[in-house]
């Protein structure tokens, strides 16, 4: 299995329950990864064959920046479907972080993380 990864994209954005974090908004922090077999890439040296990093990228952005979701689950299933929607045959990993999450107490972060495999086209 192989692995195209991009760590820690910093976004700012409006998501969350209450309304102090619609109105003023907060910084989200995504990982996204997916998998499959990437050696034709490797081969051809062709970014036709590859992830386009840059593209992946701008989907997550737009999600992200553009949508509005109450939870950073709903978030981060939003990204995964839009990636396996994009490249069906990878299975994807995204990892949602909120820094600034309304907790009591002393703490990085909150974050989610899902896994939803490759989706092959018929």
């Amino acid at each position: 299995m192989d692995y195209v990864r991009l760590k820690n994209l910093v976004f700012f954005a409006y998501h969350g329950v209450t309304a102090e974090e619609v109105e003023r908004g907060q910084r989200f922090e995504v990982d996204v990864e997916l998998g499959g077999d990437f050696s034709a890439a490797g081969q051809s040296d062709d970014l036709r064959d590859a992830i386009d990093y840059a593209h992946v990228l701008n989907l997550v952005s737009g999600i992200v920046t553009k949508s509005r979701f109450n939870l950073i689950e709903a978030l981060a299933e939003a990204i995964a479907d839009t990636l396996l929607k994009e490249y069906p045959d990878t299975k994807v990993k995204v990892v949602v972080r909120k820094p600034e999450a309304p907790l009591p107490g002393k703490f990085d972060y909150a974050e989610v993380e899902i896994n939803r495999p490759s989706t092959p086209r018929d």
